[in-house]
């Protein structure tokens, strides 16, 4: 099943087959979305259809984990409802989640710095409590940085163009390699909160959305929104804010940051380059990002 297949009707009938209940109700498209498509589900609901191969997995994750780590978080989250099994013509399993209300932060400012940081520093610290053992692994999300640095090399060469000051980049790089790593224990992660996984209304954090990457690992690894979320110069307010007190962890955090800006310009150039898989907003966010990171020092 391809995306451009799926529409109202289709939607509606897997409804029908499985959630007659909630059939009826009105039924629209959400723009974005990366394994998953969405689709609006009356005034509070949305339905989650997996359309890659690691999709189904990462939404049992979120249906397994997520109803309990919710309830201790400061911001809405699409909390799953109901989780779907595969039907004919959906071979795939699905899930009905809470639906959260504003604009993805990849297409609007944060104009509300300061409340903006103080409720991610929030968000944050209710969610990286010590995660049980049995807790989702994610080695993509979780590699200490200094065994990323081949990654990191190809990506500077690659982005070339697009990357203004490869030699402060680069710095930047070899300072968080060089910080020593975590030594506490794991805590729980978003482990993927880029601009297109926050939600604004009216200029200021108002959700976080897409938890399939959730693992337990380094705080510093979401502790890169700093400088992917908000506005220049709101970094070091976020950080006092969450409690961030060491050098070592702000290092690793910057080098996420510019893992996760190459990433996104990659993804703004495939679409700028009309290959499959772009998205429009994704490349001005990684040059924000870089720009943010270089400018904090």
């Amino acid at each position: 099943m391809q995306r451009a297949e799926v529409d109202e009707n289709f939607v509606r009938g897997l409804l029908r087959q499985q959630h007659p209940d909630l059939a009826d109700r009105e039924i629209r498209p959400v723009s974005g979305g990366w394994d998953n498509q969405l689709w609006r589900l009356g005034a509070d609901l949305a339905v989650r259809l997996p359309m890659t191969e690691r999709a189904p997995a990462l939404l049992a994750k979120e249906f397994r984990w997520l109803p309990e780590i919710a309830p201790r978080l400061p911001l809405p989250v699409p909390t799953p409802r109901r989780f779907s099994t595969p039907v004919v013509p959906f071979s795939k399993p699905w899930s009905i989640v809470s639906w959260v209300p504003g604009s993805p932060a990849d297409g609007v400012e944060v104009t509300e710095a300061a409340a903006s940081a103080e409720v991610l520093a929030d968000f944050l610290r209710a969610l990286h409590l010590p995660a049980p053992s049995d807790a989702p692994t994610n080695p993509s999300r979780t590699t200490p940085l200094p065994q990323l640095s081949d990654v990191f090399e190809t990506q500077l060469v690659e982005l070339a163009e697009l990357v203004d000051s490869p030699v402060a980049v680069r710095r930047v790089w070899e300072r968080a390699i060089a910080a020593p790593e975590w030594s506490g224990r794991p805590v729980w992660l978003h482990a993927d909160l880029h601009p297109a996984n926050a939600v604004l209304v009216e200029g200021a954090l108002a959700g976080i959305v897409d938890f399939g990457e959730l693992c337990a690992g380094d705080p510093a690894i979401d502790l890169a929104a700093a400088w992917k979320l908000l506005p220049q110069g709101a970094a070091t307010a976020f950080l006092t804010d969450y409690g961030v007190s060491d050098e070592a962890t702000v290092h690793r955090a910057q080098g996420w940051a510019v893992l996760t800006a190459f990433s996104l310009l990659s993804i703004g150039r495939a679409w700028d380059r009309g290959e499959p898989g772009g998205k429009p907003t994704w490349g001005r966010a990684g040059r924000r990002t870089l720009e943010r990171v270089l400018a904090f020092g």
